[in-house]
């Protein structure tokens, strides 16, 4: 079962700008037990840009407990939680980076905003008081009450939090502008490819084939018919800059290479076949396959892991390139998470979904944090 918490996040300025500092407690969201909390003075700050940091470290707080929960953040900045919703733009340029900081801590979709009044934030506000007060005497703030004190029951009997966007459906709501559009392209063959071998990021960064070229030199030519592309972002690996470049070409455009679409490190298993695999790594294959916090064999990487840098990866590239649709060249790891955190699917739905050498499938991602999948391992222009 997946883990809930809940985040309750404050920050203040004693004099906006002035001293200021931010409180954050995490919850278990079951229970309403408090499991962590932080506070720090944070200097001369606006009020705004305190309650900015007061989020990221609750964020950062839960993520250290389970970085595959799921997390309501809870705040009575009504500023943070539309502008973090996706309804308000993000205009001052003090708080623009530390919104895009904010949303790299959990992948998309699995943080929700929800506005409380001040009088349900009090834990939240007395940390960020109890920060202010130790910079305003020259100390750092230390935690005063243990985890597990908070009364489970009264919050039960809160209301339940108003949801804070609408799923999207078949067509984007029209108040939420143009969406963002992903068109994720897997690189063509490469000599390991037909004879379905672990290649990732550790291995011997192969080259397309002639297939491969070929391949891609069709994918070339659909996406130029498609005439919607308007930038081209890829890993920097061999057989993803190759088929890139070849796309790239045909379309007039530059490529912006981006180390977080990178294919997992698969160690040992690095030019091996399942099979072979399956001989000499059975039980570290077997953990593989059942968690995706599990590594292969010598690599210091999981689906977890990968979830985690393809999220922050994704993000950049939706900031950079609002309301545009950008090609996303990239490998099979990669491409099926984009698409899992799209459909908001568990895990080890990665092992259900088939991507061929070239195919492309297309995600758009509106401006309130959903996202909508139209397109899954197209390979038409390869008939």
């Amino acid at each position: 079962m997946v883990a809930r918490f809940i985040v309750e996040a404050d920050g203040g300025s004693r004099g906006n700008p002035g001293p200021a500092g931010y409180g954050a407690v995490v919850r278990d969201g079951d229970t309403g037990q408090l499991v962590a909390e932080a506070a720090e003075f944070i200097g001369h700050a606006t009020n705004n840009v305190a309650e900015y940091r007061g989020l990221i470290a609750g964020l950062r707080a839960a993520r250290e407990l389970d970085p595959d929960a799921s997390v309501d953040v809870r705040m009575d900045s009504k500023l943070v939680v539309e502008q973090m919703s996706g309804r308000w733009k993000i205009k001052h340029p003090d708080m623009q980076p530390l919104a895009a900081e904010a949303r790299t801590v959990f992948p998309r979709g699995r943080v929700t905003y929800t506005w409380i009044p001040r009088d349900r934030n009090k834990d939240a506000d007395r940390l960020a008081n109890e920060a202010m007060d130790a910079g305003r005497d020259g100390r750092q703030w230390e935690p005063r009450r243990p985890a597990g004190t908070v009364d489970a029951a009264a919050l039960a009997a809160e209301p339940p939090p108003e949801k804070s966007a609408p799923r999207a459906g078949w067509a984007a709501p029209a108040d939420l502008g143009t969406p963002t559009t992903f068109v994720l392209l897997r690189h063509g063959e490469t000599p390991l490819t037909p004879e379905k071998r672990f290649s990732g990021s550790g291995g011997t960064d192969p080259e397309l084939s002639d297939k491969g070229r070929w391949q891609a030199e069709r994918a070339a030519e659909a996406l130029a018919a498609r005439g919607s592309i308007q930038a081209v972002v890829a890993s920097p690996m061999r057989r993803t800059r190759q088929t890139a470049e070849i796309v790239a070409a045909r379309l007039g455009l530059e490529v912006r290479y981006e180390e977080g679409l990178r294919e997992v490190d698969f160690g040992a298993w690095e030019g091996l076949t399942f099979a072979e695999v399956q001989e000499r790594y059975p039980d570290d294959l077997s953990a593989w396959l059942g968690s995706a916090k599990a590594r292969p064999t010598g690599s210091g990487e999981s689906f977890t892991t990968l979830t985690h840098r393809a999220g922050i990866a994704r993000d950049r590239i939706l900031a950079r390139y609002p309301g545009k649709t950008v090609l996303v060249v990239s490998h099979v790891s990669p491409i099926k998470t984009l698409v899992r955190l799209a459909l908001g699917a568990p895990p080890d739905s990665m092992y259900r979904m088939e991507l061929s050498a070239a195919s492309i499938c297309a995600v758009q991602y509106y401006a309130d944090g959903n996202a909508s999948l139209r397109l899954l391992n197209d390979g038409s222009h390869l008939r």
